[in-house]
C-alpha cells in the first residue's frame, strides 16, 4: 500500500546548554523528542511549528533560523517523514496550559543527557538535528515562501 509522506514539523529550543525536549507516548512506548508534530490543513510550517511547541511543552517560542528539511522512514510504521526543522527561542512557559494528552512531561536535557537516552529516542532525527544545531547548520526563514 502506498502512503504519501507525512509532512511534519519540529523545534530545536535550546537554553543554557539544554534543549527543551518532550516525553511522550508513541505506539506504547515512552520516547524523547523534540516539540514536532503534524502540519494541519490550512496552516503554514511556521504556525505549525509554534502550535505544536505550545501544545507539547506550554512554552511559547519565536523562531528564529530553519536547520534543515529531513526525510526519514519509521522502521516500526514504513512512513516516510519529511520534518522542517526549526530554530526557536524560549520567549516564556504558559503554565496556565495542559499538555498534549500523549505528552508525559516537557522538559530540558543537555545533549549528554539525550546521548544516555538514545535507546529511548523516538527517531535517529532527534540526535541528529541538535548535532547539526550544535556545528552551526541554519539557513534563514526567507528560504520557506509562504503565499
Amino acid at each position: 500500500m502506498y502512503e504519501l509522506p507525512h509532512i511534519t514539523v519540529a523545534t530545536i529550543v535550546e537554553r543554557d546548554g539544554k534543549f527543551l525536549m518532550v516525553r511522550e507516548n508513541s505506539g506504547g512506548r515512552l520516547v524523547y523528542n523534540q516539540p514536532a508534530g503534524h502540519v494541519e490543513p490550512s496552516e503554514t510550517l511556521f504556525d505549525a511549528a509554534l502550535r505544536e511547541t505550545l501544545e507539547e511543552t506550554a512554552w511559547r517560542v519565536e523562531l528564529k533560523q530553519l536547520l534543515g528539511i529531513y526525510q526519514y522512514t519509521s522502521a516500526e510504521n514504513g512512513i516516510t517523514y519529511i520534518r522542517h526543522c526549526f530554530i526557536a527561542k524560549a520567549i516564556e512557559p504558559r503554565t496556565e496550559r495542559n499538555l498534549d494528552p500523549d505528552i508525559l512531561e516537557a522538559k530540558w536535557l543537555t545533549l549528554k543527557e539525550l546521548e544516555d537516552f538514545e535507546s529511548e529516542l523516538r527517531s535517529p532525527l532527534v540526535l541528529k538535528v541538535i548535532r547539526d544545531y550544535l556545528s552551526g547548520v541554519n539557513f534563514p526563514l526567507s528560504v520557506v515562501q509562504l503565499p
